[in-house]
């Protein structure tokens, strides 16, 4: 009968552990008491222990820290263009741009009219304040378009006497607070008698600060009436 096998010390003491697993420690006289039979594989000394796991996929913090930065990015630009879009809408509502209400043909008429009166009895300070077209305010000197408005009132009173719009014929709009519009009104000759004629013109209007000013007119038609 052959006898106990000897231990092989060749195996899991000195030699390499090929399944990376705790062997027992051969003491000679025993474990010490109080101690562990078992040591730690080399070459995991002083490594904290994983906080995964087989097949467990680590957690992306990065990832969601930068989606939640883009998405408030994202909100940020859409605020800010809301804001612009509503100062833009409340600036050209203030600044009168209300197209329909601004350039209707009864209020288109009274402006033309009124600036026709103005040439008719040579009111230089509503002819300025029409041709200025808005920047009546602005302009310190005023001598050079005051000359201009009698120059002007006098050439009207050489061709008219008397003047009446009947008509508001065509507004074309230029912008939301621009339009030229034509217009037809009866005339009596500047030497007197009864209105008559259908006599056309142009006159391009600008609506602000809600009243419709004349900025400048054209006949389109000439001769002696």
């Amino acid at each position: 009968m052959a006898g106990p096998h000897p231990p092989n010390h060749s195996v899991g003491t000195d030699g390499p552990n090929p399944y990376g697993e705790s062997q027992p420690v051969d003491f000679p006289d025993g474990p010490t008491p109080g101690t562990s039979a078992f040591v730690r594989p080399p070459g995991n000394e002083g490594s904290p222990p994983s906080g995964t796991y087989p097949g467990q996929i680590p957690a992306s913090y990065p990832k969601r820290r930068s989606r939640r930065r883009l998405i408030i990015g994202t909100l940020v630009a859409v605020a800010l263009v809301a804001a612009m879009t509503v100062a833009i809408v409340y600036g050209v509502r203030t600044n009168g741009a209300s197209t329909g209400a601004a350039f209707s043909d009864a209020s288109a008429k009274t402006a033309i009219q009124g600036y026709l009166d103005a040439l008719e009895h040579r009111d230089v300070d509503g002819i300025v304040r029409n041709a200025l077209c808005g920047m009546y305010d602005g302009v310190r000197d005023k001598r050079s378009d005051q000359a201009l408005a009698k120059l002007s009132s006098d050439a009207f009173r050489k061709q008219f006497s008397q003047v009446a719009l009947t008509s508001v014929d065509k507004i074309v709009y230029l912008s939301q607070y621009q339009a030229q519009a034509l217009f037809t009104m009866q005339v009596s000759p500047a030497f007197g008698g009864p209105m008559r004629g259908q006599v056309q013109g142009v006159a391009q209007l600008l609506f602000q600060r809600g009243q419709i000013l004349v900025c400048s007119y054209v006949l389109r038609t000439g001769g002696s009436y």
